[in-house]
């Protein structure tokens, strides 16, 4: 399997994001300039955190319409696997690849700990070696992750099943206590918690591990029913 890094002006968790599939997937993976226009000949595309542009006019509303935006969406509609972690998910909010915004964090402070997160759903391609209800400790570090959709949003997400994540003590103010989603198809996942930061017990928790090692298994899975 081969997964696509993208690295834009300011991301700093491309190389953690790096480090988890190459060291612990043990997985081809490709650091992949924001300037790209074809990601055709990659299976998974990760977008990392960071501050990407420097978070002007609002955190991932200049990176939305970077080139590579555009290859992105054109692999979501072939079925991708798509994860945006941080500024990743801001990223795929601002391009309209997922539903809803991100506001400042509800103290308006900055918000670099490790929180208990809830796995909401088991049953897709990034979440389907965890249990349903599992505990997982991920660092979060943002200052803009206050998710917000209004309600009609919020029905639709519950109806398909699109809530993955979700805070077990809410640190930012995020409705519905939500930390991660995906979109309808199920192949594109936004989350603010860092699992590429939880990977081995010597970071404090291998607690992600198993959202990469679910795109890796579901990804071969695939691949054998299609041979």
């Amino acid at each position: 399997m081969k997964f696509a890094v993208i690295v834009f002006p300011g991301s700093n968790c491309d190389r953690d994001m790096f480090d988890a599939v190459r060291s612990h997937l043990k997985e081809d993976v490709e650091m992949v300039s924001s300037s790209t226009t074809d990601l055709s000949n990659f299976d998974a595309i990760l977008l990392p955190g960071g501050f990407s542009h420097g978070d002007y006019l609002r955190s991932g509303a200049m990176a939305s319409v970077a080139p590579v935006v555009r290859a992105i969406k054109e692999e979501a509609d072939k079925g991708t696997f798509i994860l945006g972690v941080c500024n990743g998910f801001q990223i795929l909010l601002e391009a309209g690849l997922l539903p809803g915004a991100m506001l400042p964090n509800r103290d308006l402070a900055f918000i670099c700990k490790t929180d208990l997160v809830r796995v909401a759903n088991n049953n897709t391609v990034f979440t389907n070696l965890y249990e349903e209800g599992a505990a997982l400790k991920l660092p979060i570090a943002h200052g803009e992750g206050n998710y917000y959709c209004d309600e009609a949003t919020y029905r639709c997400l519950v109806d398909h099943h699109q809530i993955l994540f979700t805070y077990e003590n809410n640190p930012n103010g995020s409705a519905y206590d939500i930390a991660g989603i995906c979109n309808e198809r199920g192949n594109v996942l936004g989350m603010m918690p860092h699992p590429e930061r939880a990977v081995e017990a010597l970071l404090g928790s291998e607690d992600g591990l198993k959202l990469f090692q679910s795109m890796v298994a579901n990804w071969r899975g695939s691949h054998v029913q299609h041979t």
